[in-house]
Parts: structure tokens; C-alpha cells; sequence
């Protein structure tokens, strides 16, 4: 078999590596066996050659530049235990074969054992995708169909060989099937689906979280059927609201009544109000909530919830530093009538199912150590502390236990508590609950340094940010909203969302980046920037997510985003990063000369996967386009001339494949419109093609094939005014409804301002949006119940009213509506960064007149400058003046 080039000198890196990792073995063994026992020395020496081999293979032989894992030292770790035994056992068999020819078998057993580790590493462990290696060519010698098959057939099962395959024609061949992360993340959804099924319908006496309360009630219009379910998920109220303290990847999460969980995917602490007579105040169960987010100095949420004389007020927040964060509740129970009010540890969260095997209480009875590492800590001891497991059922039946228990333990994980105050008619009681997110300990003085501590953190963290001032009020809490969303999931990688998609994506992350430039929070942009090159493999890919190939794209143009929005050259230390992506689009490219409408396109992949299955995407293509025009650019500024114009050319080559491919779509659809890919028709898919728009700009504005394509969508993927997507989300979608909401301000066309009301109607009482909106329920009914990349399109969308950028020259005031003119207030928006510098700018109605002022901060000189206020003529302002006044009868 030929070995090419690269190849040969893996396998010589391989070599060397083994021959360090040997040396250092028998080095230290050699030391230390003077000292210590020879099987003491001998595991040392082991560990450390093992350490080093790590490294060695993982950056030297294979140049793997994927962060590190637990899964991967694991997988590592695994390998040179089974390569111990491949070792003895192969050692043995040649000195049974040829007795006493020990050094024979010493040979035999060492090349054995150097195949079986450097093809388990290579095609594993530290694994390339299949264009880039070999990727798992052993996987096809192994008889493995025959076997899983016969396995199946005996067992009663359908033929999953079969099964597979008759799945994978339904899309498009691939290199990868389905990108492994997405595939563990949905694993891992219903492995708690599963549990939730188990334990949720069989114990509905228990009291749930707010999801479950609607979703298992069949009076509700939230319920859904359960039949031949497995796994029950929360599908209909996906909603919460992250606290937390910049810079802190911890936050704590508020469900919509009040239900706080204060770690990653934990237990939670809910609370009620229990009269000795009449109906008890459980929020999960009671229509009369109100919830709001306050922003004044640190994130607060505040929830509300009454019956008849009850009413019951909390206030969650989290206070302290980035290292030492504290999530506390403040809890005010009123009662006309004498009641308790009763603080419970609950093993769930709005997922669903999260375990407690043990709950002990404190000394004094002032709080619970929970699953033995935990601590709830209260202000004040309660009147009474009761236990509960899963056989003798929920807490909340038995609240008039006079059992003095001091711990309980639960094998099954369903451990619930309660924490008992008597509430005299009238008198208002409180109580603060604090629960420490890190392993410090907390002193209750230190309570007020804690905030202070907060306050500061949000202070600095907000500096430069464009302020907004709007008559729509609810419009400009959703802006201020969404900023704090923005920089609490920006700790230093940037995250689409505080608890499922608590996890890194490029895609996410290149508009959420956007977006922080865009309203000046450059620095925090450029921190997370910073960390881009580590994700990127040594052959230029940028990895967060196998087969998906718009990455380089989005990475390539953010950081030319960056460039543009600060004035500044790319930094050195991108060069390389930025030279490997640009040349790896380029490798990855097909064939412009094949005979199929995706000649000269990137290969088809999963993509977004809101698109559907692997498949030729004009998204991952446009972002090519974009990405090696942003590695040009920068490039040239680099000095890299023959760089330069090699990016160049191949973004006008990727181009004008794109159009040909989409010349061939035209025919067989007869209209311009764009699908998601050359061979699908025209359905929800079709957003995705927008990106050449939005916020692209790679196609004019008033591009047919742009306007046809959202015109088609305007009237067959409108639910309630927003865009319903039918692929994967099966909801209404917060972000992708403003994409066609910019793709319309850009094309001047009035249908904008309409699906940006939509969207504000969309949001929940704390300014957030999830993933997907039930058309129902109006909850959440996908991905996380707080998404980051929505808050994002928020803050663009508002933006861009104000400010846009246009074929080098900027846009003013294009996107505000009469409605707000109408209310005679000040309207006022920046500074807000662009590619020319920083601009202020003001609205001011004045009776008859509308007085436009704007004020520069140019990185050079001036740029041409148009005024688009809706309703008025377009104006291309006089350079060097900074006001213009429009008279409204003469000018409309």
C-alpha cells in the first residue's frame, strides 16, 4: 500500500514519540528503583512516560489542536491499558510459539503493540474528519454489519443495518452523518426525558415545576399526549432566565414562577405559602404570577404570585465576584390568615428530573447540605425541618410530620425538604436564602461587600455600550435586556445560552460578536476573538462541530468585522489562523467542473442543522464568499499581496458558482427565489439563503432572487406574525423572523417594522426569548429557554434602525417608525461603532418639524452619509454638517 507524504512523516513523528516516551519510562524507573520498590517505581515511571506520550502524540505526532477533554485523556488512557495487554498477551503467544527467544518476542510484541496504538490514536482518539485523514479505514475490514444484524434478528429487532441505510438516502451523501456533539446533546436531553417518564406520570401528586404542570394537564392547551412516548421532555414552556455576575461561566436560573436553580442542570429551591385552612399559594400551579427583570445595578428577578390572602414576593439575584458568585433568594410570604411558609429543596429543574441522594441538615438548622457537597444556607432558622424520599412520596404531603429528622437518603435520588416558618395573619416574614456557587465558604457580613462587588462588575462590564432612548418603552427594556444577556454569556468564550447551550458554536457566536461590536463592547468581542485560533485544527478547519462547513466563513468575516468596527489592522497573531482558513474553503471547494447544479460548491454537510438534513447549502457557501473576501482584505493588510489576490479570485470564483448554481435552481422552479440547497423546493428552509443579504451583504438589496425568496416566505411561514419554522424547531423563531425582518429595512420595504412588533410580543416578561416559540402556549418549545443569539438579533435590529452600513456609505435613521415620531419625544441612539468610526445620533420632533443631529468620531475622513427616515425623501447630507431639519407636510 503507498504511503504518501505526510503520512510518512506522522508515522516517523510516531516513532520518535515512542522512542521519548520509552526513554523517559526507563529513565525515571531507573531513578527511582534505588529508592522505592521496584512495582512503586515502575507505576511512576509508567505514569509519567504516559503523560508525556500524551502530549507528544497529541501535539507532535498527530498536530492535534482540539482542546483537550475528559473523554479524550480517557480514551488515551484506555488505549495504553488495552496496548499493556496487547503487549503481554502477544509477548506470551511467540514465547509459547519459539521457547526462550526472548528476544524475538521483545520485537514482535513491540511492533504489535506500536500498530494497534498509533492506529487507535489516529483514527480515535485524536481523529481528523475523513478529508483530512483516514478516517477509521480499519471500520470497514471489521465484519461489524454481519454482527450487530445477527445480534438484532435474535433478539426480535428490525435489521438497524438496513434501517441506517434506508435513513442516510433521505439525505444527501456526506462525510459526516450527523456532527457527534449535536448526537451526545440529544442524547443526553432524552436520557432525562427517559427519566422524567418514569418518574413524573407514575407520582402526579407530587408538586412540579411550572412545564410539567401544564404539559401533564389535560384541561391545559399546553397538554400534550404521552402514549408510546419514551421520553418526556419540556416541550411547551422552555423558558427561563439566567442571573449571574460578568465574567462568571456560573449562572443560576428563575423559571417563569419563581422556581430557582442555582447550579448547572441541578436541584432547585421553590417555595409556598400553606394556610391551615383554604387553598395553599404553589406558583406552579397558580395563574396569578407576575414575573420582571430588573437591571438597575445588577440582574435581579423578581416573581410574584397571590391567592386570596396570600401573596408571596421573591427576589433572586447573584452577588460577589467571578470567582466567589453567590446566588440568593429573598423571600417576603404575607398571609391574612395564619400560614406557613415553606422553602423546599426540590430534585428538579425545568428540564425536568435532577437527582438528590442525600440532604442533611446544618447546625442550628440554619440550612441543608445537599448530595454531600451542596450548601443552602438560611438568615434564620425555620420553626420546623421536614424529610421526605421517593417510597413515602413528596415533602409537600407531609409538611405536618412531627418527626425530627436531621438527614435523609434517597437511593432513587427523589430526597425533597422542606424548611418551615409560621406566618402570623398580617405580618409580613422573611427570609434570604444564599447558596455559594463556588467551594468558598460565606460570612452573612460580608453580604453588602458581595453586592457592592456585583454592582461594580455590571458597571465596568456595561462601559462604552450604546445607550438607547425610545417613546417605546417595552422596545428599549428588550435592547437594555438583552445587552446584560449578551455580556453574561460572554465570560470569555461566548455562549448561545445559560443551560442546554451552555456550550460553544461559531455560528452562534460569530452574531452574537457581531452584535457586542455593534453597540460597542469591543474589547469583550476581541477576548473572545482571541480564543478562536485554539479551535482550529492543523489543517485550518475551525472546529466546533463536525461536518458543518460554514465555520471558516463566519470566523474569516467576524474578525474582518472587527478590523472595520475598531479601525485596526488585524493583529499578528491571527495571521496564520486567518492564511489556514482562507486555503482550507478553497481545498474543500468541489470540482467546478461537474455536471450538477452543486459544481464548484462546498461539499453537502449538516450545516445549521435548523436547515434539515445534509444537504448543499447556499448558507455555508455565502459564508465562504464572505470569509475569503474578509481573508483578502486582511491579508492586504498584512502586506501578503499574493495572498490577497488568491483569496480574492476564489471568492469571486465561489461566487459566480453560486450564481450558475442558482441559474439552474431558476429554471426548475421557474422564479428567482432561493431553496436551502440547488436540489430542494421551496419551504422554511429558505431563511438560510437569505444570509447573502443579511448580514452578508454579498447580493444588492434589491436582488430578486433575495426579495422573491422573503416574499415567498412572508406568505407561506407566517404564524401570529412571526416566522414559524417547520424544520427541527416547529415553532415560531425569534432570530430567524428578525433575519427577514433586515433583509426588509434593507430593501426599504415598511413589512419590517411588522415582524419586529411580532417579536417583541414574543418575548417573556424578563426580556428573553428561547430558541422557538410555541404558537400556542407561547412558551418555549426548543433548544434553551434563554437564546443568547435571539438577544443578539435584538440589539442588531435596533441598530440598524438607526445606523447601517451600505455600498461604503452610511444609512441614518432608515428604520424608525412614524408611530415613534408621532409621540414627540427625544429619540436617541449611540455611540455606536461602524466601518468609518463611531457615530452619535438624535431624533427630536419638534411640532411640524423633525430635527435629525448627528456627531462623528471618524477614524479618517468623513463618510458619505444618507438620511432614509421613513416616510420623507432620501437625503444625501453635505459633508461637514451634522443636522438636518425635515419639514413634515413639505417633505413627506
Amino acid at each position: 500500500m503507498k504511503i504518501d507524504k505526510n503520512n510518512r512523516k506522522e508515522i516517523i513523528r510516531f516513532l520518535i514519540a515512542g522512542t521519548i516516551v520509552n526513554a523517559t519510562d526507563f529513565s525515571i524507573y531507573y531513578i527511582l528503583f534505588h529508592f522505592l520498590p521496584y512495582s512503586i517505581s515502575k507505576g511512576i515511571s509508567f505514569a509519567c512516560a504516559g503523560i508525556v506520550g500524551y502530549f507528544l502524540i497529541k501535539f507532535f505526532t498527530f498536530k492535534h489542536n482540539k482542546p483537550s477533554s475528559y473523554a479524550e485523556v480517557g480514551q488515551y488512557a484506555l488505549i495504553n491499558s488495552l496496548a499493556l495487554g496487547v503487549n503481554v498477551l502477544t509477548n506470551q503467544t511467540i514465547l509459547k510459539m519459539w521457547h526462550g527467544n526472548v528476544f524475538l518476542a521483545l520485537i514482535i510484541a513491540t511492533i504489535v503493540t506500536g500498530l494497534f496504538t498509533y492506529a487507535c490514536f489516529k483514527w480515535w482518539v485524536f481523529r481528523t474528519l475523513k478529508k483530512e485523514g483516514v478516517y477509521f479505514v480499519w471500520w470497514k475490514w471489521f465484519p461489524w454489519k454481519s454482527l450487530v444484524r445477527d445480534a438484532a434478528r435474535r433478539q426480535g429487532f428490525l435489521d438497524p443495518v438496513k434501517l441506517l441505510s434506508q435513513l442516510q438516502n433521505f439525505a444527501q451523501p456526506s462525510e459526516v452523518a450527523a456532527p457527534m456533539e449535536l448526537l451526545r446533546l440529544g442524547a443526553v436531553l432524552h436520557a432525562r426525558g427517559l427519566i422524567n417518564s418514569l418518574a413524573i406520570q407514575h407520582n402526579l401528586d407530587w408538586i412540579w415545576p411550572y412545564w410539567v404542570e401544564c404539559q401533564y394537564n389535560p384541561r391545559n392547551e399546553a397538554f400534550i399526549p404521552r402514549s408510546f412516548s419514551m421520553t418526556q421532555i419540556n416541550l411547551t414552556h422552555r423558558n427561563w432566565t439566567a442571573l449571574g455576575v460578568p465574567d462568571s461561566a456560573e449562572f443560576s436560573l428563575v423559571d417563569p414562577r419563581g422556581l430557582v436553580t442555582p447550579y448547572y442542570d441541578s436541584w432547585s429551591i421553590d417555595v409556598w405559602i400553606i394556610p391551615e385552612e383554604g387553598k395553599p399559594l404553589i406558583p406552579s400551579r397558580t395563574p396569578n404570577v407576575s414575573q420582571k427583570l430588573v437591571s438597575d445595578d445588577n440582574l435581579c428577578v423578581i416573581t410574584e404570585s397571590s391567592i386570596d390572602e396570600l401573596k408571596l414576593h421573591l427576589e433572586a439575584q447573584v452577588i460577589g465576584s467571578p470567582e466567589a458568585p453567590l446566588c440568593q433568594v429573598k423571600i417576603t410570604g404575607t398571609a391574612g390568615v395564619k400560614a406557613r411558609l415553606v422553602i423546599s429543596l426540590r430534585p428538579y429543574n425545568p428540564e425536568g428530573v435532577s437527582f438528590i441522594n442525600s440532604i442533611t441538615l446544618l447546625e442550628d438548622s440554619l440550612g441543608w447540605q445537599v448530595n454531600r457537597e451542596n450548601f443552602v444556607y438560611f438568615d434564620n432558622p425555620p420553626d420546623q425541618c421536614v424529610f421526605s424520599d421517593y417510597l413515602r412520596g413528596d415533602v409537600y404531603s407531609r409538611l405536618s410530620s412531627k418527626e425530627n429528622e436531621k438527614e435523609i437518603l434517597s437511593k432513587v435520588g427523589m430526597a425533597s425538604a422542606a424548611a418551615i416558618y409560621i406566618l402570623e395573619a398580617g405580618l409580613p416574614k422573611e427570609v434570604t436564602v444564599s447558596v455559594p456557587l463556588a467551594k468558598n465558604t460565606i460570612e452573612k457580613e460580608s453580604f453588602q461587600t458581595y453586592q457592592e462587588t456585583a454592582k461594580l462588575a455590571w458597571k465596568k462590564s456595561l462601559q462604552g455600550a450604546c445607550l438607547l432612548q425610545i417613546p417605546d418603552k417595552h422596545f428599549e427594556f428588550l435592547y437594555t435586556a438583552a445587552i446584560h444577556t449578551m455580556i453574561l454569556h460572554s465570560p470569555k468564550e461566548v455562549y448561545s445560552g445559560p443551560y442546554i447551550y451552555r456550550r460553544f458554536w461559531f455560528r452562534d457566536a460569530t452574531f452574537i460578536l457581531s452584535a457586542l461590536l455593534s453597540v460597542g463592547l469591543k474589547e469583550r468581542a476581541r477576548r473572545a476573538l482571541d480564543c478562536f485560533p485554539f479551535r482550529q485544527t492543523a489543517q485550518g478547519y475551525f472546529l466546533s462541530q463536525e461536518g458543518e462547513w460554514d465555520s471558516n466563513g463566519e470566523v474569516l468575516w467576524i474578525m474582518r468585522q472587527y478590523c472595520q468596527m475598531t479601525g485596526n489592522v488585524a493583529p499578528k497573531e491571527w495571521k496564520e489562523s486567518i492564511n489556514k482558513a482562507g486555503k482550507w474553503i478553497c481545498k474543500k471547494r468541489l470540482s467546478s467542473n461537474l455536471q450538477s447544479p452543486h459544481a464548484g460548491l462546498l461539499p453537502s454537510g449538516f450545516s445549521a442543522e435548523h436547515l434539515g438534513l445534509n444537504d448543499f447549502y447556499y448558507w455555508d457557501d455565502f459564508w465562504a464568499v464572505a470569509g475569503l473576501k474578509a481573508a483578502a482584505l486582511m491579508c492586504a493588510s498584512y502586506k501578503d499581496n499574493d495572498e490577497a489576490i488568491y483569496f480574492e479570485r476564489e471568492s469571486f470564483a465561489l461566487l459566480e458558482s453560486i450564481n450558475q448554481s442558482l441559474k439552474k435552481v431558476e429554471e426548475r422552479l421557474n422564479r428567482p427565489a432561493m431553496p436551502a440547497s440547488p436540489y430542494r423546493r421551496l419551504d422554511s428552509g429558505a431563511i438560510g439563503s437569505l444570509v447573502a443579504s443579511y448580514p452578508l451583504r454579498v447580493f444588492q438589496q434589491s436582488d430578486q432572487r433575495i426579495l422573491d425568496t422573503a416574499d415567498f416566505l412572508m406568505k407561506n411561514c407566517l404564524v401570529h406574525g412571526g416566522f414559524f419554522h417547520d424544520m427541527t424547531h416547529s415553532g415560531i423563531n425569534p432570530y430567524l423572523t428578525l433575519h427577514l425582518a433586515q433583509v426588509f429595512l434593507r430593501a426599504g420595504d415598511p413589512r419590517y417594522f411588522g415582524l419586529i412588533q411580532a417579536v417583541a410580543k414574543l418575548a417573556t416578561p424578563t426580556g428573553q426569548w428561547p430558541e422557538s416559540v410555541h404558537p400556542r402556549t407561547g412558551g418555549g418549545c426548543m433548544g434553551d429557554g434563554q437564546h443568547v443569539w435571539a438577544a443578539a438579533e435584538w440589539v442588531m435590529m435596533i441598530r440598524n434602525c438607526f445606523v447601517r452600513e451600505e455600498d461604503n456609505r452610511l444609512i441614518l435613521c432608515s428604520g424608525i417608525p412614524q408611530v415613534w415620531l408621532k409621540e414627540n419625544q427625544a429619540i436617541t441612539f449611540g455611540p455606536a461603532p461602524t466601518s468609518f468610526g463611531d457615530i452619535q445620533i438624535s431624533i427630536k420632533p419638534q411640532g411640524q418639524n423633525i430635527l435629525v443631529v448627528w456627531r462623528g468620531n471618524w477614524f479618517t475622513k468623513e463618510p458619505p452619509i444618507d438620511i432614509q427616515l421613513p416616510g420623507f425623501k432620501s437625503v444625501r447630507i453635505t459633508p461637514a454638517t451634522n443636522s438636518l431639519e425635515f419639514k413634515i407636510e413639505a417633505d413627506k
